[in-house]
């Protein structure tokens, strides 16, 4: 089997140096595909003196899926894997990774984390929307055969969150299966320093209507699913009101943000769905553009 394993990195060099060190000792035969940037941090020094990175590709735009994509295009093994820089595989994931490919065309599997009181890990989560069984995957732990990949068109370029999950619309609407494989397992490195990045509720739900319509338009699916996300986060946040941890007017500006993106992301998701009227749903994918890169260093 011929792996490519793409990491997409932004600011990370330490920890992605971890992750190349984890990839060296347990998948030494892989194809190693590493999506920079724009980083300010010195990784691009970092790679280029290492001898285990085939290819390294830096790109201009902070977006996941952009450098998703980029690796993708790079990528020429029969199985490519996703792997987040703030992952470490573990002396199973290959094992797993193959096994689950041989019941699925795509293999996902556990995060671990250590804390203070223990390890906590993952289950596998399964949804039915509409008509379909979404089985979702880790977006930094998964692994693709080819032929998926390019059924898939890659990922959604649109979206700033929730690519992921958008492609795991996708892939039942396409009728693929996903495998979990509790031994296809990744590690956290680095533990949380404690810090909370603010929510941006406009975004995150923008994403949400977004996906929900365009890959089951305008039915009662898609605004069932925005509205339990939207009624549930208001709910919290009025809690936070009654704790008094948030003002009254920080709540109504949050709604606002809501209401804002789910409008926005409903719009933009009739948009996607008349442009891409088929199956693949994915408007803005590999095949899209091409100018992604704006430097590539290929040492294979």
């Amino acid at each position: 089997m011929a792996l490519s394993v793409v990491l997409p990195t932004l600011n990370g060099r330490d920890r992605l140096a971890a992750a190349l060190d984890a990839l060296a000792a347990h998948v030494p035969g892989a194809e190693v595909v590493v999506v920079n940037g724009p980083s300010t941090d010195g990784t691009t020094g970092m790679v280029r003196d290492r001898d285990d990175v085939d290819v390294l590709i830096e790109v201009a735009t902070r977006t996941e899926n952009v450098a998703r994509n980029a690796g993708l295009e790079a990528a020429t093994g029969e199985v490519v894997a996703l792997l987040h820089q703030g992952l470490v595989v573990e002396s199973t994931w290959l094992d797993g990774l193959t096994d689950g490919l041989t019941d699925a065309p795509v293999v996902t599997g556990p995060t671990h984390r250590t804390l203070d009181g223990g390890m906590t890990t993952e289950e596998s989560e399964r949804a039915r929307v509409g008509s379909r069984d979404v089985t979702y995957f880790n977006g930094g732990n998964v692994a693709f055969r080819r032929s998926v990949l390019d059924a898939l068109d890659g990922f959604d370029e649109y979206l700033e969150t929730g690519g992921d999950r958008d492609a795991a619309h996708r892939l039942a609407g396409l009728g693929y299966e996903v495998a979990w494989r509790s031994d296809m397992c990744v590690r956290q490195e680095y533990s949380a320093d404690g810090s909370r990045t603010p929510d941006d509720h406009g975004t995150e739900f923008r994403a949400l209507a977004y996906r929900l319509v365009k890959n089951y338009g305008i039915r009662p699916v898609s605004a069932t699913g925005t509205s339990r996300r939207a009624i549930r986060d208001a709910l919290g946040a009025a809690g936070d009101v009654v704790r008094g941890d948030l003002n009254p007017t920080e709540w109504f500006g949050i709604g606002r943000d809501v209401l804002s993106g789910i409008a926005r992301g409903a719009a933009d998701g009739v948009i996607a769905r008349v442009k891409d009227r088929s199956a693949t749903r994915n408007p803005h994918g590999v095949s899209d553009r091409t100018d992604r890169a704006v430097a590539r260093y290929d040492w294979r």
